[in-house]
């Protein structure tokens, strides 16, 4: 238990319901599931701004916002991202645009001395080889996983930035490092998005495909009933075919990587639950502590979407990195818990995408 001779008394301060609290990057998934989180624990005065209404780019804008609003707290959560194709592509804007967005923000809460800021992190800060599970203390152990190096060395930059304020000027700044996450807001692009929700994408439209239900593949992919062959086309592309009836999902690699899977909402939870605690560290890890293979996992969502046909492998596609489990020890000992199954996660995520 930490004394306050031991913990400067900067990092006892909790939010106060009437505090004025900014979330950055609102309308993503994590930024909005904060949101929320707030406003189910009473926090009601809540500051936003969409990336049209202020460029977190460009730092005359964003020491204005500060200086008009003057917000007691930030959460962190705007930030450039994409999957491996885009980081990979883009790899001077991932890394340019996001030191910008975070050097920015934290330094205006520096200036306009809010009570506390949380960076949002990423569990690619990791080295690519780190021995599983992920504790803290790997960061910086080994060479990163290439081909999302940029986002994940803006991600590092934006840790030590915090507590670089944090150990010169005693700000009470500190990072939290979210495991593989879903929930509403989540992309389902099957160009962009990540595992889970492509999964549940490619597996409803296969159902769709395999009950005849035409009409609904067109409206869900955007086209209209001229364009069913161009469908068909787009869906074969993506390892959805019909041969005499049967539907059949192509997935790639053997299936046997293991991965771990938070709900947002937990997320947020533990984000809110951080904020009103007395961590002194660097950064925390968070996440379910459980992982599942990806074979385990396409079963899951198979059975939860109803798809009746058939799932293959294509083994000469890469896997990807065997294991990637995070150690939670540090939050878990802080009195935090998840409490969303995946299952049960899968399960309404998938039944609020139908509904949109």
């Amino acid at each position: 238990m930490y004394t306050l001779e031991k913990v400067d008394i900067a990092y006892w301060i909790t939010m106060n319901k009437s505090d004025k609290i900014y979330v950055a990057g609102h309308r993503g998934m994590v930024g909005s599931a904060i949101v929320r989180r707030l406003m189910h624990e009473g926090y009601n005065n809540i500051v936003v701004r969409t990336s049209k209404e202020i460029d977190l780019r460009d730092t005359v804008a964003v020491h204005k916002f500060f200086a008009d609003e003057l917000p007691d707290y930030v959460f962190m959560a705007a930030a450039k991202v994409g999957g491996i194709v885009a980081n990979n592509t883009y790899r001077a804007d991932f890394l340019y645009d996001n030191l910008m967005i975070q050097n920015n923000v934290i330094h205006a809460a520096h200036e306009y001395k809010v009570k506390g800021l949380q960076f949002m992190g990423s569990s690619c800060i990791y080295p690519k080889l780190a021995p599983q599970p992920l504790k803290e203390e790997y960061l910086l152990t080994g060479l990163l996983e290439p081909t999302n190096e940029p986002y994940a060395i803006a991600k590092i930059a934006g840790i030590k930035l915090c507590d670089a304020f944090k150990h010169q000027h005693n700000d009470n700044f500190h990072s939290v490092m979210p495991t593989n996450l879903y929930g509403p807001n989540d992309n389902y692009d099957l160009e962009k998005s990540h595992v889970l929700p492509a999964l549940i994408r490619k597996f409803y439209l296969a159902s769709l495909w395999q009950h005849g239900h035409i009409d609904t593949i067109l409206e869900d992919l955007c086209m209209v009933e001229q364009d069913f062959d161009m469908a068909r086309d787009y869906l074969n592309q993506k390892g959805i075919s019909k041969n005499k009836g049967q539907v059949d999902v192509a997935l790639w690699g053997s299936g046997s990587p293991k991965r771990e899977f938070l709900h947002v909402n937990d997320l947020a939870r533990a984000c809110v639950f951080l904020m009103n605690s007395d961590y002194d560290g660097s950064f925390v890890n968070i996440g379910s502590s459980k992982d599942i293979s990806i074979k385990e996992l396409a079963e899951m969502v198979k059975a939860i979407v109803g798809f009746e046909g058939t799932i293959s492998w294509d083994d000469s596609k890469p896997d990807g990195t065997p294991r990637k489990l995070m150690d939670t020890t540090k939050i878990l000992e802080k009195g935090w818990r998840p409490e969303i199954s995946l299952k049960e996660g899968i399960r309404s995520v998938f039944n609020d995408y139908k509904k949109q």
